[in-house]
């Protein structure tokens, strides 16, 4: 099945009060002023997967967002035009369509915002103005029958509004549930986990403490709880600057913060959005669906393994003074070690399957 017939399944799984069918999710929430429908998330795929929308011609969001990845790309930094690097890891868009809050500081609040944003990313797609892209639409004869039928606007009618509203229906096609996981916790289908797997479970929600951010709800899972917080990946490259830093804050002057690196800026993480202390270092809680896919981890791509995320998490995170009270040694031992990763290696499902194998 390739991409396009698996999102028009999904859609039509959806739309027709289906979803059921794909277990462990919970209801899709579609907005009022961008309904689904076939011909949309046909537009916002092909949208997504043209690399003309970068000033050399290289990048599409699909070149970041890789299906055979779970729309991850493997690499520590996202990588843009010009084999620029990022400061941060490329985040999955599989069940972007559950969440509140996009980016990893959490500062879009749809996907419809959210899809604009890496155009004029200097080091993504490095467009100066997303309206540039419009040209390249404008010219080309099948996204004008696509618009005319999808939004019922001719060529200059065209906006940036109507390309945002396209490949955000079309990421809202990109649901993944039906794992292992969902069928032994929800379903009861004890044969889906070995005894490994299982005790990996066990400790994911007790001991491991995994389920306090990535949670687990009586009928869903979305392995996220749309949360931020400091864990102590990153905020070492900001222990230098934090007194000054701290300082010049609480008197209200931005000039220290202006000196910093980009890298330190980044790793300010949700703090860049909100400007409130308490916010130093947070970032958003991932979600774990497809994880075996999507190494390296953490936001700034630091950890190569799941065993050295379970090895991080069991020593307590790196140290900081903004750690958040969840982080703390968990004392597992080597079995349990194994199970916990045994266990996420699970919430893999059936359309990525064949990707896993193929590692």
């Amino acid at each position: 099945m390739n991409k396009l017939t698996s999102s028009l399944l999904t859609f039509l799984l959806i739309s027709t009060g289906s979803a059921q069918a794909i277990t462990g999710l919970p209801p899709l929430p579609i907005p009022a002023d961008n309904p689904q429908t076939a011909e949309k998330i046909a537009l916002g795929q092909k949208l997504f997967n043209d690399p003309r929308f970068s000033a050399d011609g290289s990048i599409s969001c699909a070149s970041c967002h890789q299906a055979s990845r779970a729309f991850t790309d493997g690499l520590p930094h996202a990588r843009g035009i010009r084999a620029q690097t990022g400061k941060r890891n490329t985040p999955t868009v599989v069940n972007a369509a559950f969440y509140n809050s996009f980016f990893h500081d959490g500062r879009r609040a749809s996907l419809e915002e959210q899809s604009l944003d890496p155009l004029t990313n200097p080091i993504e797609h490095g467009l100066t103005d997303n309206k540039q892209i419009l040209p390249i639409i404008q010219r080309d004869f099948d996204y004008l029958k696509s618009f005319l039928t999808v939004f019922g606007v001719t060529a200059e009618q065209i906006t940036v509004n109507h390309v945002a509203k396209a490949i955000a229906s079309f990421e809202r096609t990109l649901i993944s549930g039906n794992t292992p996981f969902d069928l032994y916790f929800f379903k009861s289908k004890r044969e889906q986990l070995n005894d490994s797997e299982a005790r990996g479970l066990r400790i994911f929600r007790r001991k491991g403490n995994c389920a306090n951010c990535h949670e687990i709800s009586w009928d869903n899972a979305l392995f996220t709880d749309n949360r931020f917080y400091n864990i102590g990946t990153g905020f070492k490259a900001l222990n230098k600057e934090l007194p000054r830093l701290l300082a010049s804050i609480k008197k209200s002057d931005t000039q220290r913060l202006e000196e910093l690196s980009e890298l330190k800026k980044s790793e300010l993480g949700r703090f860049n959005v909100t400007g409130a202390i308490e916010d130093m270092g947070k970032f958003k809680t991932p979600t774990l669906r497809n994880i075996a896919l999507t190494a390296p981890y953490m936001h700034d791509g630091s950890i190569k393994t799941l065993r050295e995320v379970v090895e991080y998490y069991d020593k307590g995170g790196e140290k900081n003074r903004f750690l958040d009270p969840a982080i703390f040694p968990l004392n597992l031992t080597e079995q349990e070690k194994e199970d916990l990763v045994a266990f996420m290696k699970k919430l893999t499902s059936p359309q990525y399957e064949v990707y896993l194998k193929a590692q």
